[in-house]
């Protein structure tokens, strides 16, 4: 069993981070000590924690995430993710397209300048 700070510093989730995923039932201390509170994750814990750091940093939401999380068997986690790439893609598109006009906007005022 971790303590709190030895899990954060295991998995890169601060105190607080793991504390609000408790907080919304998204990832919720393995144990509570029911004297002084203390929260105690498992190893467990540690697969769960390393996973949502992963759906997190792929742009997931907290309401995308808790869903995952409910759904055990992961079954539409596949559908979840390429939903979010084909997301990226077209932001990807759009950006290069802004790249493309910003070019061609100096470009023709370089040419209005000579």
């Amino acid at each position: 069993m971790y303590k709190i700070s030895e899990f954060a510093g295991i998995t890169g989730l601060s105190k607080e981070t793991l504390r609000y995923y408790a907080e919304v039932k998204l990832l919720e201390p393995a144990y509570v000590d029911p004297k002084n509170h203390y929260r105690y994750y498992d190893d467990g814990s540690y697969f769960l924690a390393i996973m949502l750091v992963k759906l997190r940093e792929f742009g997931l939401t907290i309401q995308e995430m808790q869903k995952v999380m409910k759904d055990e068997s992961f079954f539409n986690l596949e559908g979840l993710l390429l939903e979010k790439r084909k997301n990226l893609e077209d932001q990807v598109i759009t950006l290069q397209k802004k790249m493309t006009e910003i070019d061609d906007f100096i470009e023709s005022g370089r040419e209005t300048s000579e």
